[in-house]
């Protein structure tokens, strides 16, 4: 997943010199290696202060902008608006991104007072009907102007935006809008606020040792330590962060105590308390068909896929309707065999959702005879780390070097400098890997300056990969589960789409690229994770340094397929319940429990699977505005990402550097500044096949 920490439209400029610089990091340049944030001066009394004055200075270079007595041109108007706003742009990718990986009560309560703050900026920008005008101005005169291909880009996306955000709407809408945007804003922001202090409050705390029966050493270590953490020395702490989680669902022998963690986890901010988060959502959801409406559209989705790949919602349920079937039989078929295996046993019960990753994992020993624990020693942190850099070297000569000299928000992150095979500078990536109660759960690639070019010269981003693995405890490594390898290949992915951006402007770098497209550079990368020609590259036992055994690497390739119904389900069954939520037309509140319900139900999804994210702690759609109507883009990217990952299959080579160069040519270095499936369409030479995304998930 990708996450962009910017709100607003803001872009770089020369700030103005303002009380406080000498006290306050963020008024002046950085004076840091590589320009990155002063993170050991950065302190939380900075941050409101920077807003105030970022959004003062914004708002007085849009005003010069719009009241300009020059007629109206691409210089003096839309890349005059594109550079503007350096200082707001500074602060906020730092306390976004804080607020997200690092936070805390007092940074939640700027949060609340900047976000309506925030919101107003936005729209006096998108609604100023003098800016609008000289806008609308160069569009009109697109043709006739001599811009560049980049140029043009920027001018329709300018000129798109502000149409979207309701420049063309009457004085009575516009305010309208307004209100919506506002409350919209506070609501994302409590949804998110809600889940993750859901998440933090659930602690299983045991005490008797009979009950850790089943459980890796590893995760009981790790329990150990959080409880002797909690004050509780001598028991065991599982909390509902995944490292913890999912090795609890998939190894414990306890059935009564899977049950707990799941139903815990499932029921997240739905729990009738003050953060239940069912009201948020009804109100967000109203809101949203509120705001298609004014804009024109007849529902939210609308208004959200005509600015995507897939453009409408009946192309996406069309593609989750060929996909779903096939994945439903197979879920079914392992459902049964699971089922099966119960049955043979001593004690009879109908299969549940909390047994599902239990007896996969049985089945998957049985038949394939592998299990996760056998290849953790393998996928040490630090190796899986280092397989993912030989791989990027490999493919387009890129090397890594750790940047020790610069400052982190936190003790455990840890900065690379990426250098290029030509020896140029390409970026900066901080990577920031392990749980804690200030982070929020998943992965995400986020950045703390975008790609961009200043007086002809490439401006390098500074990206920050943020995840939540396995942790390190009693001076033991952290070993990566073949899920946490696989997420860790992913989002570099992201990484590497911003690390190659070689783009004029800011907004066009890098993943500023259509939702359903973006996940494509992600997921690609993970086919190389557990490839066999990579594997014996990367892939050493932790205490002998040993390459992984090629009957292990044989096991792998067998099972690779094994349980794609149980993914392939749980993730459309999430995807149908987003574009569920958002072709709704009418303003009225939901009862969110029984549209869920009755979503799950049209599908016949069946009991024993969850969709992965049931509503109350669906981050990616009701948290911010990154997925909501797109959470299927995952599975439209897959399309692209299987279908070009296949070039470099039939050239029997999966480093070959001819297509790897394409890829970056054609696609990487080139962020937003064409029609995604024209760049697809000159890496690949036509339009993706669905057929090797069906091959790989075992769907034909």
């Amino acid at each position: 997943m990708f996450r962009k920490s910017t709100i607003i439209m803001s872009i770089a400029a020369a700030a103005t010199a303002c009380s406080g610089v000498d006290s306050n990091p963020f008024f002046g340049e950085y004076q840091t290696p590589y320009g990155v944030p002063p993170f050991d001066k950065i302190k939380t009394e900075h941050y409101l202060p920077a807003f105030e004055e970022g959004i003062r200075q914004q708002a007085k270079e849009v005003e010069s902008i719009a009241q300009n007595a020059d007629a109206p041109s691409f210089a003096n108007t839309i890349e005059a608006l594109e550079l503007s706003g350096e200082l707001l742009e500074r602060v906020q990718h730092v306390f976004f991104n804080l607020a997200e990986a690092e936070t805390n009560p007092e940074m939640d309560k700027i949060a609340e007072e900047l976000t309506p703050m925030l919101s107003k900026h936005r729209d006096n920008i998108l609604l100023s009907e003098a800016l609008f005008a000289r806008i609308k101005a160069v569009y009109e005169q697109r043709d006739s102007l001599n811009l560049t291909p980049e140029q043009k880009k920027l001018l329709d996306n300018t000129h798109k935006d502000f149409v979207r955000g309701g420049a063309n709407l009457s004085p009575e809408s516009k305010e309208k809008l307004r209100e919506v945007n506002e409350r919209l804003s506070s609501l994302l922001l409590r949804f998110g606020q809600n889940l993750l202090s859901e998440t933090n409050s659930f602690k299983l705390m045991i005490e008797n040792e009979a009950d850790l029966s089943g459980l890796p050493k590893s995760l009981v270590d790790v329990a150990a330590a959080a409880a002797e953490d909690e004050g509780k020395k001598g028991q065991w702490m599982f909390t509902l962060k995944n490292p913890s989680l999912l090795p609890f669902l998939q190894y414990s022998d306890c059935r009564p105590l899977r049950e707990k963690m799941l139903d815990a986890y499932a029921n997240r901010a739905n729990n009738g308390n003050d953060k239940d988060n069912n009201a948020v959502v009804a109100e967000i959801v109203s809101l949203r068909v509120q705001k298609a409406n004014l804009l024109g559209y007849e529902a939210y989705a609308d208004y959200v896929l005509a600015d995507c790949m897939a453009k409408n919602s009946q192309n996406v349920y069309g593609m989750l309707e060929q996909l779903w079937l096939p994945a439903l039989r197979k879920a079914k078929q392992e459902a049964a065999e699971q089922q099966a295996l119960i049955d043979g046993g001593s004690e009879k019960f109908p299969l549940k959702a909390a047994d599902w990753r239990y007896y996969a994992e049985k089945i998957k020993v049985k038949n394939y005879d592998l299990n996760d624990e056998q290849l953790r020693p393998y996928f040490k942190l630090e190796n899986v780390r280092d397989g993912i850099f030989t791989l990027v070297e490999k493919l387009y000569g890129v090397t890594f070097t750790q940047a020790t000299d610069v400052p982190v928000y936190q003790k455990d992150v840890v900065c690379f400098a990426a250098t290029d095979g030509n020896g140029d500078f390409l970026g900066l990536i901080y990577m920031d890997f392990f749980p804690r109660s200030g982070k929020r759960g998943g992965a995400w690639m986020t950045d703390f300056r975008e790609q961009r070019y200043s007086e002809g010269k490439r401006v390098p981003p500074i990206i920050s990969l943020v995840c939540n693995f396995s942790p390190t405890v009693g001076g033991a490594p952290s070993l990566l589960t073949p899920d946490e390898v696989e997420t860790f290949f992913h989002e570099f992915g992201h990484a590497l789409h911003s690390l190659f951006s070689d783009c004029q402007y800011r907004s066009l770098a890098g993943t500023n690229v259509p939702r359903d497209f973006v996940e494509m550079l992600s997921q690609i990368m993970e086919n190389w994770a557990f490839h066999p020609e990579l594997l014996k590259l990367y892939a050493r036992h932790y205490e002998t340094g040993e390459v992984i055994p090629s009957e292990l690497v044989d096991k792998i390739t067998a099972a690779a397929r094994y349980g794609q119904g149980f993914k392939t389900v749980e993730y459309l069954a999430a995807s149908w319940l987003d574009m569920d939520y958002h072709v709704l037309k009418d303003t009225a509140r939901i009862d969110v429990q029984q549209f869920e319900q009755n979503s799950m139900n049209k599908i016949q999804l069946i009991s024993e699977i969850l969709p992965r994210y049931r509503t109350t702690y669906f981050n990616h759609i009701f948290s911010s505005s990154a997925y909501e109507a797109g959470y299927y883009s995952y599975i439209w990217s897959e399309v692209l990402d299987a279908d070009a990952f296949d070039q470099f299959v039939k050239t029997g080579n999966v480093f070959n550097k001819d297509v790897a160069t394409a890829l970056r040519k054609c696609i990487l270095e080139r962020g937003g500044t064409e029609e995604a499936m024209e760049l697809y369409k000159r890496f690949r030479g036509s339009e993706p096949s669905i057929e090797p995304l069906l091959k790989r998930r075992g769907l034909e």
